[in-house]
């Protein structure tokens, strides 16, 4: 089916919708449910969505990369970007 996933449990096949970006594709499920590690255990940790390519904490601001349509949630990953203005993100992101 054009514009959703399969989702494989046993005995079960679901298709959930996808975003579909520039160039790449990112369960909406995913982006619903993950969370800026280094924030979770004490706040919300909640994410936005930004210029296709980025994840960027609510709280405390770290900016998590989309590469390879695999948001990389690792605190180290989002340090890097914490200082760097939303304009200035590059898209897509280096590796």
């Amino acid at each position: 089916m054009p514009g959703r996933e399969p989702v494989r449990r046993p005995g079960l096949l679901i298709s959930r919708p996808m975003v579909k970006l520039e160039t790449s594709m990112v369960n909406q499920e995913l982006l619903e449910i993950l969370r800026c590690p280094a924030c979770v255990r004490e706040k919300d940790g909640l994410l936005d969505y930004v210029k296709e390519s980025w994840l960027i904490c609510q709280d405390c601001g770290r900016k998590y990369p989309i590469r390879d349509d695999i948001p990389v949630m690792l605190i180290d990953e989002g340090d890097k970007w914490v200082n760097v203005r939303l304009e200035d993100l590059p898209v897509p992101p280096p590796d």
